[in-house]
Protein backbone atom coordinates (compact mmCIF):
# COMPACT_ATOMS: atom_id res chain seq x y z
CA UNK A 1 0.00 0.00 0.00
CA UNK A 2 1.47 3.37 -0.95
CA UNK A 3 1.83 6.08 1.69
CA UNK A 4 -0.99 8.16 0.17
CA UNK A 5 -3.33 5.14 0.12
CA UNK A 6 -2.35 4.39 3.72
CA UNK A 7 -3.11 8.01 4.66
CA UNK A 8 -6.53 7.81 3.03
CA UNK A 9 -7.24 4.54 4.89
CA UNK A 10 -6.22 6.14 8.21
CA UNK A 11 -8.34 9.21 7.48
CA UNK A 12 -11.32 6.98 6.72
CA UNK A 13 -10.72 5.06 9.96
CA UNK A 14 -10.41 8.34 11.85
CA UNK A 15 -13.71 9.62 10.50
CA UNK A 16 -15.44 6.31 11.24
CA UNK A 17 -14.09 6.01 14.77
CA UNK A 18 -15.01 9.62 15.52
CA UNK A 19 -18.48 9.12 14.12
CA UNK A 20 -18.82 5.92 16.15
CA UNK A 21 -17.75 7.69 19.35
CA UNK A 22 -20.26 10.49 18.72
CA UNK A 23 -23.07 8.01 18.00
CA UNK A 24 -22.44 6.02 21.19
CA UNK A 25 -22.07 9.21 23.23
CA UNK A 26 -25.40 10.53 21.97
CA UNK A 27 -27.10 7.13 22.49
CA UNK A 28 -25.92 7.28 26.10
CA UNK A 29 -27.30 10.84 26.42
CA UNK A 30 -23.86 12.20 27.24
CA UNK A 31 -22.22 15.47 26.27
CA UNK A 32 -18.58 15.99 25.41
CA UNK A 33 -18.38 17.74 28.79
CA UNK A 34 -19.51 14.53 30.50
CA UNK A 35 -16.71 12.61 28.75
CA UNK A 36 -14.26 15.37 29.69
CA UNK A 37 -15.19 15.07 33.38
CA UNK A 38 -14.81 11.28 33.37
CA UNK A 39 -11.57 11.10 31.37
CA UNK A 40 -9.74 14.40 31.78
CA UNK A 41 -9.64 14.74 27.99
CA UNK A 42 -10.46 18.27 26.85
CA UNK A 43 -13.72 18.93 25.01
CA UNK A 44 -11.81 20.52 22.13
CA UNK A 45 -9.80 17.29 21.74
CA UNK A 46 -12.98 15.17 21.85
CA UNK A 47 -14.49 17.41 19.18
CA UNK A 48 -11.44 16.93 16.95
CA UNK A 49 -11.71 13.15 17.39
CA UNK A 50 -15.45 13.09 16.67
CA UNK A 51 -14.96 15.24 13.56
CA UNK A 52 -12.21 12.96 12.22
CA UNK A 53 -9.37 15.49 12.59
CA UNK A 54 -7.50 13.43 15.20
CA UNK A 55 -7.05 9.68 15.62
CA UNK A 56 -7.04 8.73 19.31
CA UNK A 57 -4.48 6.27 20.63
CA UNK A 58 -5.78 2.94 21.81
CA UNK A 59 -5.24 4.04 25.43
CA UNK A 60 -7.26 7.21 24.82
CA UNK A 61 -9.99 5.23 23.10
CA UNK A 62 -10.05 2.91 26.12
CA UNK A 63 -10.57 5.95 28.39
CA UNK A 64 -13.46 7.14 26.21
CA UNK A 65 -14.98 3.66 26.20
CA UNK A 66 -14.66 3.46 29.98
CA UNK A 67 -16.33 6.85 30.39
CA UNK A 68 -19.30 5.55 28.39
CA UNK A 69 -19.21 2.19 30.20
CA UNK A 70 -18.61 0.33 26.93
CA UNK A 71 -16.08 -2.39 26.13
CA UNK A 72 -13.26 -1.07 23.96
CA UNK A 73 -14.08 -3.66 21.30
CA UNK A 74 -17.51 -2.04 20.85
CA UNK A 75 -15.86 0.71 18.80
CA UNK A 76 -14.68 -1.87 16.28
CA UNK A 77 -17.85 -3.93 15.90
CA UNK A 78 -19.96 -4.00 12.74
CA UNK A 79 -22.73 -1.97 14.37
CA UNK A 80 -20.29 0.78 15.32
CA UNK A 81 -18.90 1.32 11.83
CA UNK A 82 -20.66 3.03 8.99
CA UNK A 83 -18.24 1.94 6.28
CA UNK A 84 -20.49 -0.83 4.98
CA UNK A 85 -18.33 -3.69 6.25
CA UNK A 86 -20.41 -6.76 7.05
CA UNK A 87 -19.54 -10.07 8.61
CA UNK A 88 -16.31 -9.00 10.31
CA UNK A 89 -15.39 -11.07 13.36
CA UNK A 90 -15.68 -9.47 16.77
CA UNK A 91 -12.15 -8.73 18.04
CA UNK A 92 -10.99 -9.03 21.62
CA UNK A 93 -9.28 -6.13 23.36
CA UNK A 94 -5.95 -8.00 23.11
CA UNK A 95 -6.41 -8.45 19.36
CA UNK A 96 -7.25 -4.76 18.98
CA UNK A 97 -4.11 -3.76 20.90
CA UNK A 98 -2.02 -6.05 18.70
CA UNK A 99 -3.52 -4.63 15.50
CA UNK A 100 -2.99 -1.10 16.79
CA UNK A 101 0.70 -1.85 17.34
CA UNK A 102 0.99 -3.32 13.85
CA UNK A 103 -0.69 -0.22 12.39
CA UNK A 104 1.68 2.08 14.29
CA UNK A 105 4.78 0.33 12.90
CA UNK A 106 3.39 -0.37 9.42
CA UNK A 107 3.19 3.35 8.65
CA UNK A 108 6.98 3.54 8.45
CA UNK A 109 7.33 0.44 6.23
CA UNK A 110 7.49 0.53 2.47
CA UNK A 111 5.18 -1.68 0.38
CA UNK A 112 7.81 -4.39 -0.07
CA UNK A 113 8.48 -4.61 3.67
CA UNK A 114 4.74 -4.77 4.44
CA UNK A 115 4.38 -7.70 2.03
CA UNK A 116 7.33 -9.43 3.70
CA UNK A 117 5.83 -8.97 7.17
CA UNK A 118 2.47 -10.27 5.96
CA UNK A 119 4.14 -13.33 4.38
CA UNK A 120 5.97 -14.04 7.66
CA UNK A 121 2.75 -13.77 9.66
CA UNK A 122 0.95 -16.11 7.26
CA UNK A 123 3.77 -18.66 7.50
CA UNK A 124 3.83 -18.45 11.31
CA UNK A 125 0.03 -18.85 11.49
CA UNK A 126 0.14 -21.86 9.14
CA UNK A 127 2.82 -23.59 11.21
CA UNK A 128 0.86 -22.96 14.44
CA UNK A 129 -2.13 -24.98 13.20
Amino acid sequence: MHASVWSVALASFSMNIGETIRNYRLQKGMSQGDIEKRTGLLRCYLSRVENGHTIPSLDTLAKIAGAMELPLSQFFSDSGHTNGSKGLPQLSDDELRFLSQIRRYAVSLNDSDRKLVLAMVKKMAASAR
